[in-house]
């Protein structure tokens, strides 16, 4: 592979009297990239990565990642996530991102890492829109490789032993992939194992937990879910996720952060609005619902031909039951039963 990508920038320059940029590090990236495919497939997407700048470098990495995720995983079981986020996109969750950033060196095999076991993975259990799947994007991002999420709802086919096929399929494309963060959202959605389905709920579970131990490859596993009652005991024992963080409902300090980052991704100038009050007001919303927030507040502020102010958001507040008050009960036994049994995020 290393060859071919020499020929190719060594044919580029040929043919157009120009040398190809070439950034070391990423070059060397992209050859293990490369792996898994067949050399036609990987001249194609070479050639198509120095034609586009004349270069060779970081800003291929994605394009490179979600190319050879089209080619491998034919049947579309997995879904390349092509954005995905920084630390500094996720308020709060302060000892998730020392916990990654400490495992850096680990998974990507800096050599004063040498004699650490890489990061396997973990599991974000959480209040719904509290940031589990913001933080799973985040983790990659840490990592620096690409995100690859995995349905298990679709692995499910009627006829005997489809599911199963599909799901050693998608986990096999993942290894080729690797390195890579993989990310299972809603977990609990496919491996309950309660009900009747003829055993394929536990065939999968099984033949996960095996993989979960045995995988060769630099898969980093990012597991979520909403409801731990119904998560199978196999799973949560330790040792089969490095860790099991909580994401609860944030604090004033990150509900004050979290609007900070919406309004300025809305072109929005933070000191023109109250933040303390507002995040006063929204005490017991999730990073999800002080977003609507902010959305259902421009839509009232457009509606009065004004510019969005801090009443406006403070109106939207006192008009809005969270799902903290909704379902308080059902929010309140979650938080209940991970105080003691899982880490807080934050």
């Amino acid at each position: 592979m290393a060859a071919l990508v020499r020929e190719e920038a060594f044919n580029y320059s040929r043919e157009t009297g120009r040398r190809v940029e070439v950034d070391a590090d990423a070059a060397r990236t992209i050859v293990r990239n490369l792996v898994g495919l067949t050399l036609i497939d990987a001249r194609r997407i070479v050639r198509k990565l120095i034609h586009a700048d004349g270069a060779l470098g970081p800003a291929d990495l994605p394009g490179l990642g979600k190319a050879k995720c089209e080619l491998l995983d034919r049947e579309n079981l997995l879904h390349y996530e092509y954005e995905t986020a920084s630390f500094a996109d996720v308020a709060g969750l302060n000892r998730l991102k020392q916990w990654v950033q400490k495992r850096v060196p680990a998974f990507i095999g800096k050599k004063q890492a040498a004699k650490l076991d890489p990061p396997k993975g973990i599991l974000l259990l959480g209040v719904q829109g509290c940031g589990k799947s913001l933080a799973a994007k985040a983790v990659a991002g840490g990592f620096g490789v690409p995100l690859l999420r995995l349905d298990i709802g679709t692995l499910y086919n009627k006829y005997h032993g489809e599911t199963e096929r599909n799901l050693r399929a998608a986990l096999k494309n993942a290894e080729m992939l690797s390195p890579c963060v993989l990310w299972l959202d809603e977990i609990e959605k496919a491996l309950s194992t309660e009900g009747s389905d003829d055993g394929v709920s536990r065939r999968v579970l099984g033949y996960l937990l095996t993989w979960m131990a045995e995988r060769k490859g630099q898969v980093f596993l990012v597991a979520t879910a909403n409801d731990v009652s119904v998560l199978p005991a196999e799973l949560l024992r330790k040792g089969r996720f490095d860790e099991t963080f909580f994401v609860d409902l944030p604090d004033t300090e990150a509900r004050m952060e979290i609007l900070r980052i919406h309004l300025l991704k809305r072109e929005l100038k933070v000191t023109d609005f109250d933040l303390p009050a507002i995040a006063q007001a929204s005490d017991g919303f999730s990073g999800a619902e002080i977003e609507q927030l902010i959305v259902a507040a421009q839509y009232t502020a457009a509606a009065e031909n004004k510019a969005l102010n801090t009443q406006h958001l403070l109106d939207e507040a006192a008009n809005t039951k969270p799902l903290s008050v909704m379902m308080a009960d059902r929010v309140a036994a979650l938080r209940e039963w991970a105080r003691e049994r899982t880490v807080p995020a934050d």
